[in-house]
């Protein structure tokens, strides 16, 4: 990130005042505040941004200045007297013009003194957002409804809510040359891995672009190198429960402002498996429903590639087996119509996404009654067809990563034309291939098929049941945690 050029606040207000007002644009922007004030026969100019600052604090903070001219003999110590009596908790002094034109647009108010070659900064910020609530691709049916949003001051508290250690840190740093994003990066100082959070800040540190727009995307693409694999390299969770469980495990969580998703670093493909309803149920429960979620992800891949390599070739299969394939000619073969129906389910999902809630479930009426009924009727799909794309879509939704269901989409997109060009050849060359890009993926330099490839039995029968939690004691050790031990 290029170093940014520093301009000394001088003494002489109006000089100031000329500097900042060309800077952000007092007389242009309607949203960038100004005012002139006159304390203890001082000149003191404020400035803020509407829309980003609590206007009952400043009004607040306002009459405190001028009960200053009521009550204070000595005139000559004006900044002393601002400075300190100012009553909020958050007031810092700032030599730099550039220093405080970013404040300023961040939503903090600027005071400059006359004859002072210093600011006082005040945070007043209330950013404008939501209040949380539980994220719609992480709902448990037991547990916290509070989920982050995308005030990024807001988040760190909904994490500190629950890691209540003074080891705990949240180091903020800036990345854009034009938007200034702010970016967290919290992590447990005696925890997680030294090497780590010093490789994510020199990742961070690196980034020279005007702005990101599309916030921890953007980070994230920069962090990782991602290229055209489409396995995702990082976990998103919206969940303050599942980011806190992270952190105690020695993970390094990555925080966007106007971003409620936190980047969770560094991650398998394991991780991208796993649901925060598995913990909120017994261990027997919980491992029962991870295994039909496995079921799932495996059928969302494998499914369709496979029955249609036992319709083309048949012999595959035991005679017990034999009724499996379609029972009704059709005018268009097997893998035109999986092709067809397949991509037709992605785009329902897509219209789904952009159609207002009200409409969507007609939409879905309409799609699966009318269209796939008709389609069936006319012999354009045989029922065969619409039954096992609509298994494998399960098993896409049941998957809890998003990410992850569209990469294993485009991965049984691949294996179904390989069987269908090849037959058993292709399936199994699609199938290695498959495993063999998962096990050169890499994430930070840490193996994406960990613990399965390099293999670590107690990591992996932990993949496979769900432990119960006293039964935790030691932290994963892929992520290199400085004390192995989360209870003795």
């Amino acid at each position: 990130m290029a170093s940014e050029k520093k301009t000394p606040i001088v003494m002489k207000l109006e000089q100031n005042r000329n500097i900042i007002n060309k800077k952000v644009g007092t007389d242009e922007s309607f949203d960038v505040g100004f005012r002139t004030l006159v304390i203890l026969d001082h000149e003191v100019n404020l400035y803020y941004v509407n829309g980003l600052c609590e206007t009952p604090i400043i009004v607040n903070l306002l009459r405190q200045l001028f009960q200053l001219n009521e009550g204070t003999l000595d005139k000559k110590s004006v900044f002393k007297h601002i400075y300190n009596d100012l009553a909020h908790q958050q007031v810092e002094v700032e030599t730099s013009i550039e220093k405080c034109v970013t404040q300023i647009l961040s939503g903090l108010i600027v005071l400059f003194v006359e004859g002072h070659a210093e600011a006082i900064i005040v945070d007043v910020r209330a950013y404008p957002g939501r209040t949380p609530e539980e994220p719609d691709t992480e709902k448990v049916v037991r547990g916290s409804r509070d989920g982050y949003t995308e005030n990024i001051i807001e988040n760190t508290a909904l994490t500190r809510r629950r890691i209540r250690d003074e080891r705990l840190r949240n180091e903020l740093i800036q990345v854009g040359q034009r938007s200034k994003t702010d970016i967290c990066i919290s992590y447990i100082k005696d925890v997680a891995d030294p090497g780590l959070i010093k490789l994510i800040k020199d990742e961070l540190k690196k980034i020279d672009i005007d702005g990101l727009s599309m916030a921890d995307k953007s980070v994230e693409e920069f962090i990782v190198s991602q290229g055209f694999n489409p396995f995702p390299l990082v976990r998103y969770t919206e969940r303050p429960d599942v980011a806190s469980a992270h952190l105690l495990e020695g993970h390094v969580l990555i925080m966007v402002d106007t971003s409620p998703s936190m980047i969770i670093t560094p991650t398998t493909y394991f991780h991208h498996v796993q649901h925060a309803e598995e913990y909120r149920q017994s261990p027997a429960v919980g491992t029962f429903v991870r295994w039909v979620r496995f079921f799932g992800l495996f059928s969302s891949v494998f499914l369709l590639p496979l029955w249609m390599l036992f319709v083309i070739q048949p012999d595959l299969l035991p005679e017990s087996l034999d009724f499996i394939g379609p029972n009704e000619e059709s005018t268009l073969p097997i893998i035109v119509q999986l092709l067809i129906a397949d991509l037709g389910i992605e785009m329902l999902r897509i219209a789904a996404i952009h159609t207002p809630t009200p409409l969507s479930t007609a939409m879905g009426l309409i799609a699966a009654v009318l269209i796939g009924q008709i389609a069936i009727d006319v012999g354009l799909f045989v029922p065969e067809v619409i039954l096992y794309v609509a298994v494998s879509a399960i098993g896409s939704y049941a998957t809890p990563s998003y990410e992850l269901s569209i990469a294993n989409k485009m991965s049984r997109i691949a294996l179904l034309v390989l069987s269908a060009i090849f037959g058993l050849s292709g399936f199994v060359i699609g199938s290695t291939l498959y495993i063999l890009l998962l096990a050169r993926t890499k994430s930070l330099n840490t193996p994406y098929l960990w613990p399965f490839l390099p293999f670590n039995g107690k990591a992996f029968m932990q993949i496979l049941v769900r432990m119960s939690v006293p039964l935790g004691k030691i932290r994963p050790s892929i992520v290199h945690p400085q004390n192995n031990h989360k209870q003795r």
